[in-house]
């Protein structure tokens, strides 16, 4: 029964198209016996599972059988389960189980713990939806998960893919202390604004050079996001689904905007609280971004929303990206995974509670007092910084 699913493995890790080693790679224990890769629709997840099987197959060739991925839209999983079949796995060797898409199979976090506490041998890393609910609130894995965060790519990984560099990561300390040298630095290597432009339009999500429209591939990926990350998963009516879409398409035509539940509720026909709601939904799928002032969170109104990342400012054919919103929503972007962002009456953001940075795309004519991330900037001075950088956090 094994055999299909590891010719399966061996044809995928032999063909994985994964360009850049991706930085989460080395961030994550992978002595841990259970691992979740969560991340949005088109971050590479299922790429970042067949790489790390490609390095232990090219670290330890002999012991090829020990590892092995299996994605559960394989109609066998309708009458076998995931603890059987990790039970014949260990039976056969298997030492490190890579299961992809188990959102989609019932009770999957029972059978995880289940197989976490029976096949103690076993390690399982597995890629999970962001709406899939892993800490908060699961009670069968919350206790023993390690999860991780897999993002579309960063401007530095972006860079390093166009140009054959090997820029490293740097924390934002680096960057206010020392982001004139360091820019100098990689200036001396590459042109990254004229890289940056491109990023912003279309570098997030991972891609093949010769793949198909990429505006066309993320509009798909947007509309996966709301039908099953959405829908499927909150057990949404598919009546429902035409009006959550205009939602999205609402706040596309308006962000960075505050939110006017009235309006949006009339405009949509639909209730002051299942804006809220809805509106929670698409930045679980990884569709928005939602900023709050400091102290509040949902289901509290946000001081202001933003798309997730920048590339999707541009999959508006009515609105014409606006380069402030751009930039904000790159700064936003670049820096939520690991700091702290908050609204702010003084500045455009509040970063771990702290620091007040404002987002120009533009630089100002008069130097001012406040940390400032400067779009149209290659090399900054004191606490001018050029906006490219945040993308080296990661």
């Amino acid at each position: 029964m094994l055999e299909t699913f590891y010719k399966t493995h061996d044809y995928l890790v032999e063909h994985v198209h994964a360009p850049i080693r991706r930085q989460l790679m080395d961030e994550i224990n992978w002595k841990d016996r259970l691992i979740a890769i969560k991340g949005g629709r088109g971050v590479g997840k299922t790429d970042f599972l067949l790489s790390y099987a490609k390095e232990l197959w090219e670290k330890e060739p002999d012991k090829r059988k020990e590892t092995l991925y299996v994605n559960f839209n394989n109609f066998y999983f309708t009458e076998h389960s995931l603890y059987e079949f990790a039970g014949e796995f260990v039976k056969e060797g298997g030492k490190t189980l890579l299961v992809d898409q188990v959102f989609k199979y019932p009770n999957w976090s029972k059978e995880l713990r289940d197989c976490f506490f029976h096949y103690t041998g076993l390690r399982i890393v597995f890629s999970a939806s962001p709406v899939m609910r892993l800490i908060e609130g699961n009670s069968d894995i919350g206790h023993i998960v390690k999860m991780y965060n897999l993002r579309g790519y960063s401007f530095r990984e972006y860079l390093n893919l166009q140009t054959g560099c090997d820029l490293p990561v740097y924390t934002l300390d680096d960057l206010l202390h020392n982001h004139e040298q360091i820019a100098a630095q990689i200036c001396s290597k590459v042109k990254p604004l004229w890289f940056f432009r491109e990023y912003l339009e279309h570098g997030y999500y991972p891609h093949d050079p010769g793949e198909w429209n990429y505006t066309d591939k993320v509009l798909k990926l947007m509309n996966m996001m709301i039908e099953v990350d959405v829908l499927l998963v909150n057990k949404i009516e598919v009546a429902y689904l035409n009006r959550i879409k205009n939602l999205l398409f609402k706040l596309m035509e308006e962000v960075p905007c505050g939110l006017n539940i009235s309006k949006l509720a009339e405009s949509t026909a639909t209730s002051r609280s299942t804006i809220i709601n809805y509106i929670k939904y698409l930045k679980d799928a990884r569709l928005l971004n939602l900023l709050y002032v400091e102290g509040k969170q949902f289901p509290m109104k946000p001081a202001r929303i933003y798309l997730q990342n920048p590339n999707l400012c541009y999959m508006l054919p009515t609105r014409q990206a606006d380069e402030q919103a751009v930039a904000e929503t790159f700064f936003y972007s670049a820096l939520h995974g690991v700091h702290k962002l908050n609204a702010c009456e003084t500045a455009s953001f509040l970063v771990d509670r702290k620091i007040r940075f404002d987002v120009l795309a533009n630089r100002p004519k008069m130097p001012g007092f406040r940390f400032a991330a400067i779009s149209d900037l290659e090399i900054g001075k004191a606490k001018e910084i050029p906006l490219w950088l945040f993308g080296f956090l990661y």
